[in-house]
């Protein structure tokens, strides 16, 4: 059955006739045909159970592993960054202004390289049963939910460690959360289908991940670069995700209302251009896979 494809049923004239199902290929935006996710949403759930049960099977420290990343990062970070570098933390210890930007931004680091890896991963399932393939990368973004949940409970604790008690600015936590999400499934499905032609995108991906973190404030804030300039770090969309993180549970300074929105324009783009590259590649990912 090919990818994207609209299905049109013609009933039987008897009993004894058997359905009929016609399978036409569709054109532009009705391509994306993201009303069919719809009806595979059990599959979705499925799919991130799965992954999550196999993710920590035979594991002693199970969900700890959620904590333990972003927590080694900080300590790195407060020793190279805070004490031998000095970079300012608008006012706020610095580890907990980095431990902050790093549980949103290990949730996207994992999601992408796991997104990214979704369809090579699942060679047997794309070859065998149709589904739509978008579910894979879309299970990947959900699947790290789970374990930003456990990252960022701990970091109310480390809150609670500095005396930081979160305000209603907390609930903003929810839009920046879903903006990192929607960072995640555009940049992941793109570049997940074109890892199926090229499988350098996998191999490439460490390196890519790492060269945006240093992009992204986690380890400095915002406000290093210079007034003028400072909103075009929103063409990152994890600019605003850290920054209004970090407005959202630290109180840093005014919301960040500039760059948030920048970020969330090009979160949009990127997701709409990654479903689309997606979907153009998406007919030909059984016969290359």
């Amino acid at each position: 059955m090919a990818n994207g494809a609209a299905v049109q049923n013609s009933e039987p004239a008897s009993p004894h006739v058997l359905r009929e199902t016609v399978v036409r290929p569709t054109r532009g935006w009705r391509s994306l045909n993201l009303g069919e996710l719809l009806l595979y949403r059990d599959l979705i759930a499925f799919l991130v159970w799965r992954d999550l049960k196999v993710r920590y099977q035979q594991t002693v420290l199970g969900g700890a592993w959620a904590i333990i990343q972003p927590l080694a990062t900080m300590i790195a970070f407060t020793f190279v960054f805070g004490k031998l570098a000095k970079l300012p933390s608008d006012g706020v210890p610095y580890p907990l202004f980095s431990f902050t930007a790093l549980v949103i931004w290990t949730y996207f680091s994992q999601s992408i390289s796991g997104a990214v890896g979704s369809l090579i991963g699942n060679t047997q399932l794309i070859e065998k049963v149709y589904f739509p393939r978008l579910i894979l990368p879309i299970a990947a973004a959900v699947r790290g939910l789970a374990d930003l949940a456990i990252a960022f409970g701990f970091l109310l604790l480390v809150l609670a460690f500095y005396g930081v008690w979160p305000t209603w600015k907390a609930v903003f936590v929810i839009p920046f959360t879903l903006l990192a999400v929607i960072a995640t499934l555009g940049i992941g499905s793109g570049l997940a289908a074109i890892n199926v032609r090229f499988r350098d995108v996998r191999q490439m991906m460490p390196l890519l991940v790492q060269l945006w973190m240093f992009a992204t404030p986690v380890a400095y804030p915002a406000s290093m670069a210079p007034a003028q300039w400072r909103p075009l770090l929103g063409l990152n969309p994890m600019a605003g995700v850290v920054e209004g993180y970090r407005w959202a549970l630290l109180g840093t300074g005014p919301f960040p209302f500039a760059l948030v929105a920048i970020s969330t324009a090009s979160a949009l783009v990127l997701l709409v251009i990654g479903f689309f590259v997606f979907r153009r590649i998406e007919s030909s990912f059984a016969d290359i896979i």
